[in-house]
């Protein structure tokens, strides 16, 4: 039958994601090797024993989940914008949804990292602030899209 078959469901899915998705997308699996850069760092810091790193257990733990929360927010934030686009939102917590993740992945990694900047910190100064922020607004991001997905399949039904 015409306008069946693999052509079209991959069109279909093509129209399913929106441009500003896509673009989003993108980005992000451009920015990926940087994370992957970061890891190889700190495999670098541990295998050369690297001063102010190996002596300061506290650096090395919030470089570790810095690095951790980079990239787990990244992957997700990929897999949420697959559902953007078919959730019950307006354009503008549509947008929200999109960025939240992406949003999160720069904030919370950043917290941990800049927090501990100095090889003799002790403690994380105020900029571990930046850590509740990000959680805070993926929080909402995902409580966003989870309301408009429920939204939308309670539309479909």
């Amino acid at each position: 039958m015409k306008g069946q078959g693999p052509e079209r469901a991959r069109h279909e899915t093509e129209e399913a994601v929106s441009r500003e998705s896509r673009a989003l997308a993108g980005t992000l699996l451009v920015i990926l090797p940087t994370v992957m850069f970061g890891g190889l760092t700190l495999l670098r810091f541990l295998a050369t024993r690297e001063p102010g790193y190996m002596d300061n257990p506290l650096r090395q733990n919030l470089w570790r989940a810095g690095h951790a929360h980079a990239g787990v927010y990244l992957v997700l934030a990929l897999v949420l914008l697959r559902y953007v686009d078919e959730a019950e939102l307006s354009a503008p917590w549509k947008r929200f949804a999109r960025i939240a993740a992406p949003l999160a992945a720069i904030l919370v990694p950043a917290a941990f990292f800049l927090s501990v900047l100095s090889p003799q910190a002790t403690e994380p100064n105020g900029l571990i602030v930046l850590a509740y922020l990000g959680a805070l607004v993926l929080a909402a991001g995902v409580l966003t899209l989870g309301v408009g997905l429920l939204r939308a399949s309670r539309r479909a039904a």
